[in-house]
């Protein structure tokens, strides 16, 4: 990678509109919020020097998402790629990178198929998270392969001294039917949760004069939480969630499920440790009329974490042994693979200004080693005030399809093969962000560059298909964001603009948009509460010549509140008001895969006290 022209490349430029890179959903008038993700350990938002987007409780239970990925819709650096509404498979572009190069944490476990690569978006209930961090650039140097992108973490429900459970039930067009509910109890320093969601609807055609495609979900999540005498604490936390959906050809069976066992202790006042074991599913067994397939794949992780402080300034050191295990109805060459590694961070503060070096060292048994690291600097003019840059590498490790899968005839001509030869992507990032947060409103901006080498891509020769290292991306991006909190009204704006090159041609990278605005405006009056959040996605091409052009889209969304009595509330929620069509990907016949039109959902909640 060319250093020196990543970082001449990258030039300021003034913005007439205050923006986000660092943001958060939360008041800004209240204290900035803690973010654990951006860092090895707990820092503000501000303190993290990176690009952090925070959704909270309050803001999830208003909007009232029908899929997890609703809340990422057109967050700064987001984009999405649907093959229809309701459980369809969904990719999430961070950045403009593909969507195995996001990481996706479940209370600090790791969710991905091995096979893809990629997070199984879809299946993972929105009603069952009470927070999400978006951390965007790389974070290869604190969590290995595939964070080039990004980061995105989802805390499940952890509920608070008081709150003794919730039942919910709701229903919508569709035939769409929710019941959820949740209890919790103590019993002297420890602590249990359990909560649970059913989910079914006929769903939606998906291709234009299909027929609807369903979708059934049933999800959970349990929690022991053990308040040491040290002052750490010992948990343990298991979310599982399974179903069917349909699909255009077919129906898959699924089930996900994170595990982690947690300790954290403060040996002495200058040392604490953290020792985490987990383990993460994926199964899906689909159902075609061309035959069956089954993909299970499972990682298993062991880490140990250990923070050192010396007044301000922190060092944090530890490692993690990672297994990868594949069973199915293909015989990969390869069904297993280990990874270890060993990692740390340096943050030192000195008053004003603040330094964070990251290092960390991968040994993959597939790809063998890598090392990635990145460098981050933070300035604050004032209270108010803040600017930062930072500088990191990254990559993306070939999956278990890239490098090892059998070679397949098809009945059409042509084949397909893995690739044991396939190198890693390597990327390059570097940033810079300025930000002010005042009494009732605040602003952030940042511009990146990330440049990606080897790329992982399909080569067709006579029909064959291999992939291949053979190409190199160069993605130049701003992130605007501002949010304004006065007299009862809610109002957030984040805009991206961003240019994702392939190198060899110039072309615009396959299926990422260009350009995208969300506005989210909400208003409190007593025990009402009213809202809105309007979408908007530029243009982009679903094939890599640039041949084949989507439309952009602007959708609508209402929201309403009402706490009727005594721990009673009402809500309902209109997604795409104006019944908008619109497609972010194809079909191999060319033609688009349906976003759900109008859809209206009417649920009660009571609360225990």
């Amino acid at each position: 990678m060319k250093r020196s022209k990543v970082l001449s490349a990258l030039v300021f430029m003034p913005f007439a509109l205050p923006a986000s890179g660092s943001e958060s959903e939360a008041a800004p008038d209240t204290l900035e919020p803690i973010v654990v993700t951006a860092t090895l350990g707990p820092r503000t938002v501000g303190e993290s020097l990176s690009s952090v987007t925070v959704i909270e409780e309050e803001t999830i239970r208003r909007e009232a998402p029908a899929e997890f990925t609703d809340l990422l819709a057109a967050q700064p650096g987001i984009d999405l790629v649907t093959n229809g509404s309701f459980g369809k498979n969904t990719s999430v572009f961070t950045r403009g990178t593909a969507n195995d190069s996001t990481v996706f944490l479940v209370d600090g476990v790791r969710l991905r198929s091995a096979t893809s690569g990629g997070a199984p978006w879809q299946y993972f209930p929105a009603d069952l998270v009470e927070r999400v961090e978006i951390v965007r650039g790389p974070r290869s140097a604190l969590y290995g392969a595939d964070a080039v992108g990004g980061v995105i973490q989802a805390f499940t429900l952890d509920p608070k001294h008081g709150n003794r459970g919730w039942v919910e039930t709701g229903a919508g067009n569709f035939n769409t039917q929710k019941t959820s509910a949740g209890a919790s109890a103590t019993h002297g320093a420890t602590r249990f949760s359990l909560s649970g969601l059913h989910k079914e609807t006929d769903g939606t055609r998906i291709v234009k004069d299909g027929e609807d495609k369903g979708f059934r979900n049933t999800a959970g999540v349990g929690r022991v939480v053990h308040e040491l005498p040290s002052g750490g604490e010992a948990s343990f936390v298991i979310m599982q969630s399974q179903g069917n959906t349909e699909f255009d050809g077919g129906n898959t069976d699924f089930m996900i499920r994170t595990i982690g066992v947690t300790l954290n202790n403060p040996v002495s006042d200058y040392w604490a440790t953290s020792i985490q074991l987990s383990e993460s599913a994926d199964e899906q067994e689909s159902f075609r009329s061309a035959g069956d397939s089954v993909f299970n794949t499972k990682t298993r992780t062991a880490r140990w974490e250990n923070t050192f402080t010396a007044g301000v300034h922190e060092l944090a050191v530890g490692g993690e042994l990672q297994s990868d295990e594949v069973k199915s109805t293909i015989e990969f060459d390869e069904n297993s693979r280990t990874n270890a590694a060993l990692f740390t961070q340096l943050r030192l503060n000195f008053g004003p200004s603040d330094i964070q070096l990251s290092f960390r060292g991968d040994d993959n048994e597939a790809y063998g080693r890598q090392e990635t690291g990145g460098i981050a600097l933070g300035h604050s003019f004032d209270r108010s005030h803040r600017v930062r840059l930072s500088y990191g590498t990254s990559f993306r490790a070939p999956t278990f399809n890239d490098l090892y899968y059998p070679l397949e005839i098809f009945d059409f001509g042509g084949s397909y093969a893995g690739n044991p030869d396939l190198k890693p992507e390597e990327g390059a990032s570097v940033e810079l962000g300025l930000s002010g947060r005042y009494q009732n409103w605040y602003w952030d901006a940042a511009l990146y560059q990330l440049d990606v080498e080897n790329l992982i891509e399909l080569q067709s020769i006579n029909g064959d298909l291999r992939p291949a290292n053979v190409s190199e991306a160069r993605i130049r991006g701003a992130e605007l964001t501002s949010g304004l909190r006065a007299n009862g009204w809610d109002l957030g704006v984040k805009l991206t603009l961003m240019d994702p090159r392939d190198r060899d041609t110039d072309n615009r990278l396959r299926r990422r948009s260009h350009q995208s605005l969300r506005v989210d405006l909400d208003r409190q009056m007593g025990a009402w509460s009213l809202g809105g959040t309007a979408l908007a996605s530029g243009y982009r091409y679903d094939d890599a010549n640039n041949q084949n052009r989507l439309p952009g889209y602007v959708t609508f969304n209402l929201r309403a509140g009402w706490e009727f009595a005594p721990d009673w509330t009402a809500r309902l929620t209109l997604q795409n008001v104006t019944d908008k069509e619109y497609a972010t990907a194809t079909r191999f016949d060319g033609s688009g895969y349906l976003a759900a039109g109008t859809a209206g959902f009417l649920s009660i909640r009571y609360d225990f006290r």
